[in-house]
């Protein structure tokens, strides 16, 4: 099945319901935002901790690279947070 179709309605109507579309897309959104996060982590991460490309890594770079990403984490859960428990949120 591809990522844009969806299963056949059980209600006996012609279309997928907005529920499931929604549903779908919110799956889609998701997979996105975690793809781009992963990425950004990545390069940040790389760049930032890496110093001599080679076959592994040393002592160092591994402990970097965990603090980095530890990082990045915490701090996109602080915005999630401030983000959706803000009072003031309003959607245009």
């Amino acid at each position: 099945m591809d990522p844009f179709s969806s299963p056949a309605p059980s209600n006996g109507s012609s279309g997928p319901s907005t529920e499931a579309l929604m549903d779908q897309v919110k799956a889609q959104l998701a997979q996105a935002y975690a793809e781009e996060f992963l990425e950004t982590v990545r390069s940040k991460c790389f760049s930032k901790c890496i110093t001599k490309p080679g076959t592994g890594l040393s002592g160092s770079e591994s402990s970097c690279i965990s603090r980095c990403v530890e990082r990045y984490i915490e701090a996109t859960r602080i915005i999630g947070q401030a983000l959706f428990n803000s009072p003031h949120r309003q959607i245009k």
